[in-house]
């Protein structure tokens, strides 16, 4: 499990961004507002994917090591 930070998520709407993106793009995955994380449960591979997503709707991912 990888957790990626999102420090601009900040309202459910943003939760509902990031699940169907990550939905769609068929990853396995848990959505955090109070944290403001979302854990990827994957690869590398599947990661990437995330983060690629992540800031195609506008946010800015950090991962966490």
């Amino acid at each position: 499990m990888t957790t990626i930070s999102v420090p601009d998520m900040m309202c459910e709407n943003c939760v509902k961004r990031i699940t169907n993106a990550l939905t769609e793009a068929e990853l396995k995955f848990t959505v955090s507002l109070a944290d403001k994380t979302v854990t990827i449960d994957g690869c590398q591979n599947c990661v990437k994917t995330a983060v690629s997503e992540l800031e195609d709707l506008g946010f800015t991912p950090e991962v966490r090591e």
